[in-house]
Order: C-alpha cells, then structure tokens, then sequence
C-alpha cells in the first residue's frame, strides 16, 4: 500500500493568509488520517518578492496553528542545481528546446493574437531548432500537439485539457532560474508526494505539471482543488473584509483551536456537527466531502466558535494563549490573580481573548474611572454602603467568594438595601467600571489589599 505524502507550498511574499491556511489544514488532516507525511515546503523562487520576513510569518502560523510538519521546511533556492540537472536531461531527451525569440517578437505575437481573437500562446518557431545559437535564450517544454490530459480530479471530478491548447511553457528563464510550474514538478516527484491539495486557481497549472511529469517519466499524484473563500458579499475573500492574515486573528484574541474549526467547516461537512475535536477532525476528514462550490468566510460565526472554545476548553489551555494578550497591554501577570481564575470568571463574558485581558486589566494595574460610572454610583447616597462594605471586608478572616457574599447579603440587610444597590457602587469603586464578574469573584480576584484601597479611593470621589 502506497505511504500518503502531502504537501504544503506557500510562496513567501506576505503573510500566511486564510486560504492557504485552510490548505495548510486539509493537506495535514489528510496526512494525519491516513498515518502518511505532511511536508513543508517554501516556494521561495520569485527572488524579488520573497522575503525572510514572509518565511518566518509562514512558520509563525503553523506553530500557532500547531500544523506540525514531518518533514521541512525545504526551500526551492536551496535547489537550484537539481532543477538545472532536470532542465539538461529534458533538453538531451529532446523533451524541452532553446527558444531564442526576443521580448519584443514575443510581445507582437500576443498583441496579433488577441487582435485575431486567439488564445495567446507560443507559436513554437524555435521547436525545430537543432543547433546552439548565440545569444540568450530560455528553455521551454515541449508539450504534446495531440491528445488530451484527463485527470479525476477527488473534488471536482474528472476534467480534460486538450494538448493542443497549452502552451510550450518556460521552465528555466534566460538568467538560468527555473519557473513555479517546473519546480513544482521537480519537487512533487522527488519528494514522492501522492496528494496535492490546492485551490482551485491552480486547476489550469495541472495539466501543464502533468505533462511534464510524464516526460519525466514520475509518478502523477492525485490532485484535489478546493474552491476559493468569498466574503460576505460573494466577492474573493481580501483586506476589505477584515483580517485575512492568520496571525492577525492571533492578534484579535481568537483561539488556534478555534479557527481551526471554523476552516476545516469552511467547504468541508460532515453531517450537521459544527464542533470538532482535533481528533474527531482527523477521524472524520475525507476529501470526498470537500464542497465544490465557493465557500462565505463570516465574522460572526467564527466569533460564536471562539466563545464556545473559551467556555468549553481546559482553562489551562486557555490562560497559557491569554498570557500572549497580557503582554501586549503591557499587563505584569505576576501583579495579580493567576490566569486560569481569571478565565474563569471571564469565559462567559468575552468573545475573544484580547477582549478579555481588556476587561481583566483592573485585575494587574490601577484603574481609570469611566465618569459617567462614577457620576451615577459614586455619589453622597454611596457612603454608607461603601463604609460598612469596607469595615465588613477588612475584618474578614477569609478572603473567598462565599465568605465575600455573606458579608455583602448582611451589608445589604443592615442597611434594608437589595444586594444590587450595595454592590454596583463596590464594582465601580474597585474596577472603575460598571461591568464586571460577580461582585463576589471580582473582589476574590483583587484580593484584599488592593480592594480596601480601591475603597478608599472611592469614598473621596463619595465626599
């Protein structure tokens, strides 16, 4: 039984951007499924758009992402003289030829074309050539005149390409550098790759690597093109829309787990489930039910998913991925409550983790009052129940949330007020603000030092 090999090829001139990210995840999902190889590879050869910045955003994402690889990352540069050996060996074979025509012929022959309603392609007039001439020249395929290229495609079907349609592509250019579509042959055949999962813009590319994998005379893996993502209003998923960069939904505050999630449904189903394990999605994938038809990124569902995760995961897990948000607000952790209490008491009441290390902050450094929280609660008719509440509280021998509610009911007694008339000037006064946990977990939260001087505070703005 043949191992299954799948890989994943971004060109590294951006981020890692949500598409190739859903790649990222089918190719993976497959590999894992069937106990095969996931292969990173960088398709590094557009020299000038390239960047070791953009290399180091692709790795970023598949280690949030937790997208590990079993073998890689290679690099295409770094493979410049294997491609060069397979040029020379097409060429000897009479497989591939010198093309010595100039730019400027070239761009007559495509101006006449489209003038004549013809499909620009290469007019072969350096086929025929046999003998080495001066000057530059680039390397072109020589693809069939006859025949067709068929293919069953595992999510569109079986589709057909006639030869004589495609061009004599180029597969090294005149300064020696080879071109995506021969690369990428070179690789998928050497790396012995059996599955190549990709969107659907490279449909048209595959009969040309096919081609050229014949000539070769390697293996044709199977071919999967997924459908592009649109945004809510049907047009191709971009800047416009919101975040497209993976680590930019890192940035956001929504959790790995989640957005993986949120792609995997994004042109796959299986039945009506919409939560997954990373174990039921392996268990589950199967490339046979990836949609054919485009699929609708939307904001809010991912936002429904990420609240979920954040109720539902292992505290834990959640509190080591909110550490990251605290230290962009420039929050010190080692200030205040541990973090998996705070996700607790905040899991319920944020969407996304950078929502909720904004409303935990009063929980690590001091607060800024919301003025028109302290004109409605921190007024004259306060006093009272602030002054019990900090006569109360300081002398409370624990400093738990029900020894915390008890003293807060027999406040509210004492005073013949409802609970909620003691507690809302205490939440303003020890977080600035109207919103917060429970009153009794807020203060089990800030502990009792900084609640009695919070309260002090407080009775200030009060007088």
């Amino acid at each position: 039984m043949t191992v299954v090999r799948t890989r994943f090829a971004p060109s590294p001139t951006g981020y890692l951007h949500i598409g190739g990210a859903r790649t990222a995840l089918y190719c993976w999902l497959y590999a894992r499924k069937m106990q095969g190889t996931f292969i990173l590879r960088i398709e590094d050869t557009d020299l000038e758009r390239s960047t070791p910045e953009s290399v180091q955003a692709i790795l970023d994402a598949m280690q949030w992402l937790d997208l590990s690889y079993d073998e890689g990352p290679f690099y295409q540069t770094h493979q410049f003289d294997r491609y060069k050996e397979v040029a020379e060996k097409l060429l000897k074979e009479g497989k591939a030829y010198r093309c010595y025509c100039s730019k400027e012929r070239l761009e007559k022959l495509r101006d006449d074309q489209i003038a004549n309603k013809e499909k620009p392609r290469y007019d072969g007039l350096c086929r025929s050539l046999t003998d080495v001439g001066d000057g530059s020249f680039v390397i072109r395929f020589l693809n069939p005149d006859e025949g067709v290229v068929q293919f069953d495609d595992l999510v569109r079907g079986t589709l057909t390409f006639n030869n004589n349609e495609l061009d004599d592509l180029i597969i090294a250019r005149s300064d020696g550098s080879p071109t995506y579509n021969f690369t990428v042959v070179v690789d998928d055949s050497d790396m012995q790759i059996t599955h190549v999962i990709r969107g659907d813009d490279h449909i048209n590319n595959t009969p040309r690597q096919i081609n050229i994998l014949r000539a070769l005379g390697a293996q044709i893996p199977l071919y999967a093109h997924v459908s592009m993502i649109l945004g809510g209003d049907g047009k191709r998923l971009s800047k416009r829309h919101g975040a497209v960069s993976v680590m930019q939904y890192k940035e956001e505050g929504i959790l790995p787990q989640a957005l993986l999630n949120y792609l995997a449904r994004l042109g796959w189903s299986h039945g009506d489930q919409e939560i997954f394990s990373k174990a039921e999605l392996i268990e589950f994938f199967d490339l046979n039910h990836i949609n054919k038809a485009p699929a609708a990124f939307n904001q809010e569902k991912l936002l429904w998913l990420n609240q979920h995760y954040l109720k539902t995961s292992d505290p834990e897990y959640v509190a080591k991925e909110l550490a990251w948000h605290m230290d962009q607000l420039n929050l010190d952790i080692s200030q205040g409550p541990p973090l998996i209490d705070v996700v607790k008491a905040l899991c319920e009441r944020a969407k996304t983790l950078r929502e909720m290390a904004e409303k935990s902050s009063c929980f690590y450094r001091e607060i800024e009052y919301n003025d028109a929280a302290v004109k409605q609660h921190l007024v004259p008719d306060a006093l009272p129940a602030l002054k019990l509440s900090r006569e109360s509280l300081e002398s409370l021998s624990s400093w738990d949330k029900e020894s915390l509610h008890q003293a807060l009911a027999t406040i509210s007694e004492k005073l013949g007020l409802k609970l909620g008339r003691v507690a809302q000037p205490l939440r303003v006064a020890v977080t600035g603000d109207t919103m917060s946990p429970p009153i009794d977990v807020t203060l089990e939260l800030l502990g009792r030092e900084r609640t009695l001087r919070r309260i002090d505070a407080a009775l200030n703005f009060c007088k």
